[in-house]
């Protein structure tokens, strides 16, 4: 877009209210996510291949960790930037229905709702995405003054926002002089370059959260946790089944995973997220910030989809109660 005036405020998907001073403010991407089941590793071309399954549900890292976050009783602000389409609204109500505010999320008059095709496979899966809109969002499509007066500030896949990628240095270091504490998802970088964003960003960085893989890529270097934690004040590294680790002052704490039968791992660092943060920004202590997040990660690989499991509210309630007591995991 080339000014605010050829895009507006999301009409139609707009919260019913306006949180005023949110808990954590998250600036991302919202797309859906289109799972597809019980398809060959290899694809032949030329043929109809059919799927077991389907799951059509709300994606993004940042859109999954927003709805979950939510839902865990957090008050969470959106910003982002959807296309004029039904993709975009679907995932804006399924936003709206967790308790998401979205009065910033900007809708342009013209292109299309990024998309993600996941093909699960035994162990891994493929991902095959179309960013849309992510990749048009602009510093210009967020409201600074609003975003400061949120307690935590947190941004998601910061190498799907090349429009916004120069201005992003300066965002996190502008939150951080107006008193908010920051987080960062790096995600996966498509180019496979991890370059000088990541460098420039991390001085304005509180918690970087990320996987063993991201992590290896970051650092760059054998000794990968040392090299990024010495960077970072808290960086919490997601091991999946083995748990999480949180690095601080040279400190070392590792929490063991909850373990729960796997339905779907589409979400799962998103939503150890959400609990992480969830705790977080409560002050409440480090371990069981990451004890949380290894719960609601454990919680969402029991449904399809990063939102389907915390979007059942009774199953979601009897989840915790089960495996969450006096503050402590429950194996």
């Amino acid at each position: 877009m080339d000014n605010m005036d050829s895009a507006k405020t999301m009409d139609g998907c707009a919260s019913e209210r306006s949180i005023e001073k949110p808990d954590i403010t998250i600036v991302g991407e919202i797309n859906p996510d289109l799972i597809l089941y019980g398809l060959p590793r290899d694809l032949p071309e030329e043929r109809e291949i059919l799927a077991s399954d389907f799951t059509l549900t709300l994606g993004s890292s940042s859109a999954i960790l927003a709805h979950n976050l939510a839902l865990l009783g957090s008050g969470v602000s959106f910003s982002s930037r959807i296309g004029p389409d039904v993709l975009g609204k679907m995932c804006c109500q399924m936003l709206k229905r967790a308790g998401v505010e979205l009065s910033h999320v900007v809708r342009s008059k013209s292109g299309n709702t990024g998309v993600t095709f996941i093909l699960p496979l035994t162990s891994t899966r493929r991902i095959l995405t179309y960013p849309g809109a992510m990749f048009e969002m602009g510093i210009e499509d967020l409201n600074i003054e609003y975003l400061g007066t949120a307690k935590h500030f947190h941004l998601s896949s910061l190498f799907l926002h090349r429009k916004l990628s120069p201005d992003i240095p300066g965002l996190f270091k502008e939150m951080k002089r107006r008193g908010l504490t920051t987080s960062l998802d790096t995600n996966d970088d498509p180019e496979n370059k991890w370059g000088d964003v990541l460098e420039n960003v991390l001085p304005w960085v509180d918690v970087l959260l990320c996987t063993e893989e991201e992590l290896a890529k970051i650092a760059k270097v054998k000794a990968a946790a040392e090299h990024v934690s010495a960077k970072v004040p808290l960086l919490v590294v997601k091991r999946g089944a083995r748990g999480a680790s949180a690095y601080t002052e040279g400190r070392r704490i590792d929490v063991s995973s909850l373990e729960v039968g796997v339905t779907d791992s589409v979400g799962a660092g998103d939503s150890f997220d959400a609990g992480f943060l969830h705790q977080w920004v409560r002050h409440a202590p480090l371990e069981t910030c990451v004890a949380y997040g290894n719960l609601a990660g454990a919680l969402s690989v029991t449904r399809s989809g990063g939102i389907e499991a915390f979007a059942d509210s009774a199953y979601r309630k009897s989840f915790f109660e089960r495996y969450w007591q006096q503050g402590k995991l429950v194996p």
